[in-house]
């Protein structure tokens, strides 16, 4: 299949680096990826407190431990995800199936969605929780900038993945094909149709008869 089929070149194509940092999904997910590293780095390091009354430590985000392990886990599940769909992108020009290209296309488009809508589900979660975190809690605002770290880049995250289209640098899956007996009439081509000079003439090549 020369054409491209499902956002690549040429079916079982050599790995291309340049084309391939070059592509727009690929440029998104790097940048999805390095989100990700931020939003569970900030909560990991600086989302959890200490109190002097208290022993155990408590989330930054109205103490409530739910949303910290939102951030993180979702965070490190989009790292690792990201990473799997980067392999895919490097492995992609090697498969030679249109339906297995079909189906690669069509898994990253609805893991795509389904991780743009965890990271609004966790923006609105941490973003609340933050709102109504208490100053008591926190009175020398310990990790204030990280908190708002992760509740920035989740809101970041949302249209990284929302935007990443794996078939967009594709005009056309499929190169139209046309039946040779249905094809279009010659004389629209810019010429007519003329027997060919082969052809059998009967008037020239026939018997004649010679008088003598």
């Amino acid at each position: 299949m020369e054409g491209g089929a499902y956002g690549a070149g040429k079916a079982g194509g050599a790995f291309d680096p340049h084309t391939l940092v070059r592509q727009p999904h690929t440029i998104l997910r790097v940048v999805s990826w390095v989100f990700s590293i931020v939003v569970f780095g900030s909560i990991v390091n600086e989302g959890y407190l200490n109190s002097p009354s208290e022993g155990e430590e408590f989330c930054i985000y109205n103490r409530n431990p739910n949303a910290c392990s939102y951030g993180v886990a979702v965070g490190v599940l989009a790292f690792l995800t990201c990473l799997l769909y980067l392999a895919l992108d490097v492995y992609f020009p090697q498969i030679s199936s249109v339906k297995d290209r079909k189906k690669a296309v069509l898994s990253d488009i609805g893991v795509s969605a389904f991780w743009a809508f965890l990271w609004f589900v966790g923006f609105c979660f941490l973003a609340n929780q933050w709102q109504v975190s208490k100053p008591k809690d926190n009175p020398l605002n310990e990790g204030t900038d990280a908190a708002r770290a992760a509740i920035a880049f989740s809101f970041f995250s949302i249209f990284t993945w929302d935007y990443m289209d794996p078939s967009q640098d594709s005009s056309m899956p499929y190169a139209p094909y046309v039946e040779p007996s249905t094809g279009p009439d010659p004389a629209s081509m810019g010429g007519t149709y003329q027997q060919p000079a082969t052809a059998f003439d009967t008037e020239s090549q026939g018997y004649q008869s010679q008088g003598y």
